[in-house]
């Protein structure tokens, strides 16, 4: 079995073709097994490998596997995968993705890709705003609002930082990241804040066999941060350009879009790095 993949880079900044984050996309996965598109993941170990099938709902059917497990809704895979389907299937600036969350409609334009996400729901987290900080290697007034688990697809820990001096200072440690995060489906965290008029800056951690990991680009938390927005009655329509991966060694630009209507949008740059094939 031969199969063709290609290589993109998410959320890219500024059209630097090695920043963003790294996703592989196949092309054809029709008759592959779980077990094999779960172990190709873990071959190419990026943070999501996605899988492409026929749909009779959508553009296609797509299935995003980390290295360790498959994943409902991912950002930066839905935006990669949703222009290697155009190039593959001369597809126009419009885009639907069947993924296991229902259909996600994408665009093309200004030169980059933008997905509307999901309505959110949100919950508070059982653990304290000093056991948060301390998970973080922060102090307890460093937090500056309330965290929140927000989910438009992916549920994650959503926490407001007093200034971007703050999140370049979390030092994530585990056994507290996993106590404090023990009421969520797994112990991660999406830190931020202000950075400017109308921008931010991000980090997003996460557990890995008994170690924690910095994403460069996460945009499953900028949906979900949007959530957060809506959730403090932000005024709308809201807008904001994040960065994030500067300490990953992958700079990155997000940009979160808020209409009058409270449906969340996340955009960023996609570019394809290369192509090549597998045989199994």
């Amino acid at each position: 079995m031969r199969l063709q993949y290609r290589l993109v880079n998410v959320f890219t900044r500024k059209g630097g073709r090695l920043t963003g984050n790294p996703l592989c996309v196949f092309e054809d996965a029709q008759g592959l097994s779980d077990g094999q598109m779960q172990a190709l993941a873990l071959q190419f170990n990026l943070s999501e490998t996605t899988f492409i099938f026929p749909s009779d709902v959508a553009d296609a059917r797509v299935r995003i596997f980390t290295p360790g497990y498959e994943m409902p809704f991912a950002g930066h895979p839905t935006l990669g995968t949703a222009q290697v389907l155009q190039s593959l299937m001369s597809l126009g600036d419009a885009v639907a993705l069947e993924l296991n969350v229902g259909v996600i409609p994408v665009s093309a334009g200004s030169g980059r890709w933008e997905l509307r996400a999901n309505a959110a729901t949100v919950r508070v987290p059982r653990a304290s705003i000093p056991d948060l900080s301390t998970a973080l290697g922060l102090e307890a007034a460093e937090v500056a609002g309330p965290p929140l688990w927000v989910n438009t697809g992916s549920e994650q820990l959503i926490v407001p930082l007093v200034s971007e001096d703050a999140v370049r200072r979390v030092r994530v440690h585990y056994q507290a990241l996993v106590a404090v995060t023990a009421d969520g489906p797994w112990a991660q965290v999406y830190v931020f804040a202000p950075a400017g008029p109308g921008a931010l800056v991000s980090r997003f951690f996460f557990s890995k066999a008994d170690s924690v990991l910095e994403d460069p680009a996460t945009g499953s938390a900028t949906a979900n941060l949007g959530g957060w927005y809506l959730a403090q009655h932000a005024e709308l329509p809201l807008a904001r350009t994040i960065s994030q991966g500067e300490q990953a060694g992958r700079p990155s630009t997000l940009r979160l879009r808020i209409d009058n209507e409270r449906r969340v949008f996340v955009a960023g740059e996609v570019v394809e790095l290369g192509r090549g094939y597998v045989e199994l």
